[in-house]
């Protein structure tokens, strides 16, 4: 089945869903094209981990849905299929086709970044998403320090991004009411070569 995946041929939406739904590994759809993706770092599983823990518990009272990355994303143009890390739904969830693995109107996107996936992220993926009329806010997190960028939409077509780094103390979301720390995010998350203590802005 793996094979399948990386053969060159143009695939439609419907051959591709009942590829990756029979496949023992995930895949994107690209108008056309099925991208295999790769697995994720121990680091990657604690990013994400510490954000949903942190969001359901804040939103366990209030209309507000998280997704990670199981949940399939449907984007009619440019036609993808793609896997997000987290994504936020403000009310009621919109499934594609009935399908209660894929939706289509997510507010907030988050991904951590990968040296494989990075460009993507923020090039194709972010011009894709920014087509979802109920799309408000994309974060990108880095895994192999503390570094976030953090894109907000003002009006249509009119983006903001604010970086953040070690000296900053919290990541506030705009469009839903969430507040993380840093240190929160990061929790246990292991960088290549440990910072000295003091120096990150986490303490």
């Amino acid at each position: 089945m793996q094979g399948l995946f990386t053969e060159k041929r143009h695939y439609t939406p419907e051959e591709y869903l009942a590829l990756d739904d029979a496949a023992n590994s995930k895949s994107e759809y690209r108008n056309g094209e099925i991208i295999p993706m790769t697995a994720g770092t121990t680091n990657h599983n604690r990013i994400l981990l510490n954000l949903v823990s942190r969001i359901n518990l804040a939103f366990a009272q209030v209309d507000y849905e998280v997704f990670m990355a199981d949940v399939k994303l449907w984007i009619p143009s440019p036609r993808v299929y793609t896997y997000p890390g987290v994504m936020v739904v403000a009310n009621e969830v919109e499934y594609h086709n009935q399908r209660m693995d894929i939706i289509c109107n997510p507010c907030v996107i988050v991904e951590v970044l990968s040296e494989s996936t990075e460009d993507s992220d923020r090039q194709e993926k972010f011009s894709s998403y920014r087509t979802i009329p109920s799309f408000q806010e994309y974060v990108l997190i880095d895994q192999t320090r503390v570094r976030i960028e953090h894109h907000t939409k003002q009006a249509a077509k009119r983006w903001m991004l604010q970086d953040l780094d070690g000296d900053d103390r919290q990541l506030q979301l705009i469009s839903i009411p969430f507040t993380i720390s840093l240190e929160d995010l990061y929790h246990k998350v292991k960088f290549a070569e440990a910072e000295p203590v003091g120096e990150t802005g986490l303490t």
